[in-house]
């Protein structure tokens, strides 16, 4: 197909095509309306952002969880997305496939949400309340350690040594909260105290 195209009407043609494009990008045509409805919104907007630490190995890689919902307006807050943080030093905003899986266990059904208590001679679990967890545990410490702790050996040298209970620490935590417990657990005797990354 041969075709012919003087210059004028090339550039009246050229001119009716920019004066269209103007008009609708000046807000004239129906172009932008179209446009704005078919872009989706961004999911992160209106999102509380809060920094973390994954909760499943000893590398303590950090995460951003984003949230919705305003805690100061007594709202809950309803965790909508964790990624890794890319600011965090040791994994650069990269997860591990069980970290980068946190969001599915956060809303699965079959998670912990309280303290569970087998009783005596029970076939199953039941829920009790923090508080009586923390009794329970605190209890039992303090029963063993009376009945147990050491103050002195065997030449009269003050050793203070609880030997018959141990703690395990978590190493996804801070340097501030590893030192606290640290000075908790030894100042109560306890000699047998190891960290989760070594097991």
């Amino acid at each position: 197909m041969n075709m012919e195209l003087s210059r004028r009407a090339f550039l009246r043609t050229a001119g009716a095509g920019l004066a269209g494009t103007t008009l609708g990008a000046m807000g004239f045509g129906e172009v932008e309306q179209a446009m704005a409805a078919a872009i989706r919104p961004f999911k992160l907007a209106n999102t509380t952002e809060t920094r973390n630490t994954c909760t499943y190995c000893s590398v303590a890689c950090g995460i951003i969880i984003y949230s919705k919902g305003d805690l100061r307006k007594g709202e809950r807050a309803d965790i909508t997305h964790i990624e890794g943080d890319s600011d965090h030093p040791t994994n650069r905003g990269t997860l591990c496939p069980k970290g980068a899986a946190l969001l599915d266990i956060v809303h699965a059904k079959t998670r912990l949400t309280r303290p569970m208590l087998r009783k005596a001679g029970a076939a199953s679990f039941e829920p009790i309340s923090w508080d009586e967890a923390f009794d329970k545990i605190a209890r039992a410490m303090k029963d063993d350690r009376d009945a147990n702790f050491v103050a002195t050996n065997k030449d009269g040298v003050t050793v203070n040594r609880w030997t018959t209970t141990g703690f395990l620490a978590a190493s996804a935590t801070t340097n501030e909260t590893a030192w606290c417990t640290y000075k908790v657990v030894r100042s109560t005797g306890m000699l047998v105290f190891d960290n989760q990354a070594r097991v």
